[in-house]
């Protein structure tokens, strides 16, 4: 089953998904995260995520780059943060997948999806604003947007976090 979390920054959507997972009842937790720690304020960022998680019995997976050769555990459920970290590193690592990140990604999450019984992805809800953006930055958009399209389309719940309230967008209930 998967699940697509979506918010602007510190909307709350990383604590509403970590509680979600956390409700799913008792499997083997993964958290993958995908912020590559490359100044201080990132490294400050992961501490305060794993401070949110700590006690909550998440195993942590750093993946930057690459999720399709993520191996986890046959019914576990993972949570990935972020898409929007991941989508950065695929188009700009020196190992990621560049122009062809949209199908890297989404080869990731199928491969993921094969394994855990649970998916639940947070991404970045980056689309509202109105200000010109250099080219890069909107085919970071562009590449960004097309894989949340493609996630909440296999998708069996889809929801949206603004300020601390989750507003359901798709659910396999309706």
């Amino acid at each position: 089953m998967l699940t697509v979390i979506t918010g602007g920054s510190g909307s709350g959507k990383s604590a509403y998904a970590e509680d979600l997972i956390l409700s799913y009842g008792p499997a083997e937790r993964i958290y993958i995260a995908t912020m590559y720690p490359f100044d201080e304020e990132s490294h400050r960022r992961i501490e305060r995520h794993r401070n949110m998680r700590k006690g909550k019995g998440f195993e942590t997976l750093e993946c930057y780059t690459g999720l399709d050769k993520v191996q986890v555990p046959a019914g576990s459920h993972i949570l990935l943060e972020c898409m929007s970290n991941l989508v950065a590193n695929e188009m700009f690592q020196e190992d990621g997948a560049g122009e062809r990140t949209v199908e890297a990604v989404m080869r990731g999450i199928e491969t993921l999806l094969k394994q855990a019984a649970r998916l639940c992805v947070v991404t970045n809800e980056i689309f509202s604003d109105c200000q010109p953006y250099e080219e890069e930055t909107r085919r970071y958009q562009q590449y960004l947007g097309e894989i949340n399209c493609r996630m909440v389309r296999m998708a069996e719940a889809a929801t949206e976090v603004v300020y601390g309230i989750a507003l359901p967008l798709k659910s396999n209930t309706l």
